[in-house]
């Protein structure tokens, strides 16, 4: 099959001479422009920020991974913790309430733990869907790991009445229960 440029010249529609004008200009533009370094180039550069996009998002889900890795690392030296401290309520007949969130909760210590709670020398920690005693140094060292595991620990600085305590004459009973 011969081709356009003879299809044309045998059909009468272009002459010898402008057709291998035509062939010469087609040749010095194709001369004229670069050898494809504007592609190479192109290609480049884009290559260059493909990688670097990449190793963006492999940095952030790296980021990621080790912030999750080191939340199950606190949950677990937490949960460890509590386990070690736990003070055993065995016997315990005397309910204590205490707020959890927006729930009442309730557990059955002895008098002593009792006192202890309400002086602030033993918090309540959650563990596994349950609730712990523990020391309140042990507590606190749980809350600077994370504050949400500690349920309640009551402050053990007394608040002395002040001088003017409208109820500084009236003596609390001992045995007084909420």
């Amino acid at each position: 099959m011969a081709s356009l440029q003879d299809q044309l010249l045998k059909a009468g529609i272009v002459d010898a001479k402008k057709a291998k004008k035509l062939v010469k200009e087609k040749r010095k533009e194709t001369k004229s422009q670069p050898k494809g370094h504007a592609r190479v180039d192109e290609a480049r550069e884009q290559a260059r920020r493909s990688q670097e996009e990449k190793a963006e998002r492999d940095r952030e889900l790296n980021r990621q991974l080790q912030a999750a890795n080191e939340k199950k690392a606190i949950q677990a030296q937490i949960v460890q913790l509590i386990k070690m401290n736990r003070i055993e309520r065995a016997g315990g007949d005397t309910p204590y309430q205490f707020v959890d969130g927006k729930k009442i909760k309730k557990i059955h210590v002895s008098a002593r733990l009792l006192d202890e709670l309400s002086r602030g020398r033993i918090a309540i920690a959650r563990l596994e869907g349950g609730y712990e005693l523990l020391p309140a140094a042990a507590a606190k060292k749980i809350i600077e790991r994370d504050e949400s595991a500690i349920v309640l620990l009551n402050s053990s600085d007394s608040e002395a009445p002040g001088d003017d305590d409208p109820y500084a004459a009236y003596e609390i009973p001992d045995d007084l229960m909420w």
